[in-house]
């Protein structure tokens, strides 16, 4: 989970690095020739554009930093936490799921991915395994039963469930 992240954020930095160092300057070079920049929309973009990538880049920086300070075996390893993988019940619908708890960032529902910060990764985070929690969502309260839990410390080979 953490080598995932981690390559993802480094492949997001390169190709920012890259627009940044290469394609940004090009741009704001083109539109310099163009003459008069007060009034000069390429220009203004390119440079909007520069900023965004420029503050994106230093939270990238800032997660990978946090990332380097996770320590998987201060981890409690029977309870959700970041990292998890959770299989849970949809007590309502008796339809089950699995979840991985990931920094906001890098969600991705499609493949049952959630936020730490979302209502579900609120709701699960700190729970066991056989536990009943209620989430409340906005379309109104779930009760999910946790069937498995798997967490990251278990995921890195680091202590026993």
């Amino acid at each position: 989970m953490l080598d995932e992240i981690r390559a993802r954020i480094e492949a997001e930095i390169e190709k920012l690095m890259h627009e940044l160092k290469v394609v940004l300057p090009k741009a704001i070079q083109k539109a310099v020739e163009h003459g008069d920049l007060r009034e000069n929309a390429d220009y203004k973009s390119a440079l909007e554009r520069q900023q965004f990538v420029q503050a994106r880049l230093s939270q990238l920086t800032k997660r990978m930093g946090e990332l380097s300070r996770i320590d998987p075996s201060a981890m409690p390893i029977d309870r959700v936490g970041f990292g998890s993988r959770v299989k849970v019940l949809n007590l309502a619908m008796n339809e089950e799921t699995t979840f991985t708890i990931v920094a906001g960032d890098f969600m991705d529902l499609d493949s049952g991915q959630v936020s730490l910060a979302s209502p579900i990764g609120r709701g699960l985070l700190g729970a066991k395994e056989g536990q009943e929690v209620v989430i409340h969502l906005p379309v109104g309260e779930r009760r999910f039963k946790i069937l498995e839990l798997v967490t990251l410390p278990q995921q890195m080979g680091v202590g026993e469930k």
